[in-house]
C-alpha cells in the first residue's frame, strides 16, 4: 500500500492501476469514510474494475457502521447530483485515464470535491488502520438508489430551461462509457435528434477517452457528412468537447469562451494553463492550479462560470462539479440558434502546444530552467509558468500520471514552437510525447 509520506491524492480524486494495491486503498477508504460520514451514495463508471473496486469501497463502509446507498452506473455529474441527499458521494472512476486505470472520487454536498484539510485527514486515516465497528453496528447491506439518472435530467432541465426551438441534429460519442446512460436520453427530450456513437456501456472504451482532437476523428468525420454538431464525453462524462456542423473540432479554450458568454458570465475561474483568450474576451478572470477540484474550490468562494481548456465545465447554479451533461444541454440551447462554426470563428485563436514527457525525461532543476530560458517572470502557481512579452510556457507534473505536462501560447505558430523547442532543450531533452497544437 502507499506509505503515509506519499500522496495519494492527486489533481482529481486517488487513480491508479486498477489492481491489489486500488483494492486494499478502496477497501480502507471505505472504513476510514465510514468512520466520518455516516450516509454515503456510491457510483461508478463502465471500467471493467468498477465492479471489484465498488464492492472492496462498500464493504469498508458498511464494516464502519455507516449506511451506504448504491447508484449502479452513472456519470460523475449525475453522482454528485445525488449527493446532495447524503453526507458524502463517493464516485469510482478514472475519468480520462486507460481502460486499465480507477480510482475514487468524493464528493461534499454541494458537489464540490474532497478539498485538502478533507484529503488529508483521510490519507491519515488510510494510512494507519483501526478496528471495524462493533458486530451490532455493522450494516448489513447496501441499499440500492433509484432514478438518479431521471432525477439528474429533471434538474438540468429545470436549471437550463434548454430545448431546441427546431429539430437539432446532434453526433453524440459516449465512448462505451458512462454518458451513454444520460446524454443521448436528455438530448431527445430536448428535440434533439441524436446519432449515437459508442453508446453502450461495455467499459471497453474504442479509442483513447480523453475527448481532444486527435481522439475524436469518427466524430469528427460524421460530422462532417452530415453537417451536424457533435459532443464527446470521457469515460465518467464529467467532460464535454465538441466539433462544430463543419467536422471542425472547436479547442477547449474557445469552448470556454463560448459557454460562458452564452450564460452571461462576468467573473470566470480557469487554470494557468488556458489561453490568453480568456482574459481578452473581457472576463474578469481567476487563475488556479491545473485540476477541475482548484477550480470547483475557488468558485465556492467567486465566480460564476469556471473550467479548464480539458473539457471540465463547472456552473455554480447547477452544481460545484464539473458537470459534461449540462455543458450538453447548454450548448444545444447555442446550437438551436446560431451557427456553432460561426460563434467559433468570432472568438480569437492563439497557437497552443501542448505535451508531455515521462519523468525521467526531465534533466534540470527549476532553477536551472529559469536561467537557461530567461523568461520576463515566473508565476509558480502550479508548476512553473514562463512568462515572455509574447507568450508563455507552463511546466508542471501531471496531477493523474506520472508525466510532465508543457504547455506553450504564442500569437503566432512560430513563436509558440520556438518557446516550446527552447523549454525542451533547457529540460535537457528532444523527444517530446505530443506537442500537438490546439
Amino acid at each position: 500500500l502507499q506509505s503515509p509520506e506519499m500522496s495519494l491524492f492527486g489533481s482529481s480524486g486517488i487513480r491508479r492501476i486498477a489492481d491489489r494495491n486500488l483494492i486494499e486503498i478502496a477497501l480502507r477508504a471505505g472504513l476510514a469514510l465510514g468512520r466520518l460520514h455516516k450516509r454515503v451514495v456510491v457510483g461508478r463508471d463502465t471500467r471493467t474494475s468498477g465492479g471489484a473496486l465498488k464492492h472492496a469501497l462498500v464493504s469498508g463502509l458498511l464494516s464502519s457502521g455507516a449506511r451506504c446507498y448504491d447508484g449502479g452506473v452513472l456519470p460523475t455529474p449525475t453522482l454528485a447530483v445525488a449527493a446532495r441527499d447524503f453526507d458524502i458521494g463517493v464516485m469510482l472512476t478514472a475519468s480520462h485515464n486507460p481502460p486499465e486505470y480507477n480510482g475514487i472520487k468524493i464528493f461534499n454536498p454541494d458537489g464540490s470535491s474532497y478539498v485538502s484539510a478533507q484529503q488529508q485527514e483521510l490519507e491519515r486515516m488510510i494510512t494507519n488502520p483501526f478496528p471495524t465497528a462493533p458486530w451490532d453496528r455493522v450494516e448489513p447491506d447496501c441499499i440500492r438508489l433509484e432514478a438518479a439518472i431521471e432525477r439528474h435530467i429533471e434538474h438540468i432541465m429545470a436549471q437550463t430551461g434548454a430545448t431546441a426551438t427546431k429539430k437539432t441534429r446532434v453526433v453524440v460519442d459516449c465512448a462505451c462509457g458512462a454518458g451513454a446512460v444520460i446524454t443521448p436520453v436528455l438530448l431527445r427530450k430536448l428535440n434533439c435528434e441524436v446519432i449515437g456513437l459508442n453508446t453502450n456501456t461495455s467499459g471497453f472504451f474504442p479509442h483513447d477517452v480523453e475527448p481532444i482532437e486527435r481522439n475524436l476523428q469518427d466524430l469528427i468525420r460524421i460530422c462532417g457528412e452530415l453537417r451536424a454538431f457533435g459532443i464527446a464525453h470521457d469515460g465518467d462524462a464529467d467532460r464535454m468537447m465538441a466539433v462544430d456542423e463543419e467536422g471542425r473540432f472547436i479547442p477547449g479554450d474557445k469552448m470556454l469562451v463560448l459557454l460562458a458568454r452564452h450564460i452571461q458570465a462576468r467573473d470566470v475561474v480557469t487554470t494557468v494553463d488556458a489561453s490568453i483568450i480568456v482574459e481578452e474576451s473581457g472576463f474578469k478572470t481567476t487563475r488556479t492550479r491545473v485540476g477541475d477540484t482548484y477550480v470547483s474550490e475557488q468558485l465556492s468562494n467567486s465566480g460564476d462560470f469556471g473550467g479548464e481548456p480539458s473539457g471540465a465545465w463547472i456552473f455554480p447554479r447547477n452544481s460545484l462539479c464539473p458537470d459534461g451533461i449540462f455543458a450538453a444541454a447548454t450548448l444545444v440551447s447555442i446550437a438551436a440558434t446560431e451557427k456553432l462554426s460561426d460563434l467559433v470563428d468570432a472568438i480569437p485563436q492563439y497557437c497552443v502546444l501542448r505535451g508531455s514527457l515521462d519523468l525521467s525525461q526531465r534533466k534540470t532543476d527549476d532553477e536551472e530552467l529559469i536561467s537557461k530560458t530567461q523568461p520576463l517572470s515566473v508565476d509558480g502557481t502550479d508548476g512553473l509558468k514562463l512568462l515572455f512579452d509574447d507568450g508563455w510556457a507552463l511546466v508542471r507534473p501531471s496531477g493523474t500520471e506520472p508525466k510532465i505536462r508543457l504547455t506553450v501560447e504564442a500569437k503566432s505558430d512560430a513563436r509558440a514552437h520556438q518557446i516550446y523547442d527552447r523549454v525542451l532543450h533547457a529540460m535537457g531533452t528532444e523527444m517530446p510525447q505530443g506537442g500537438q497544437s490546439s
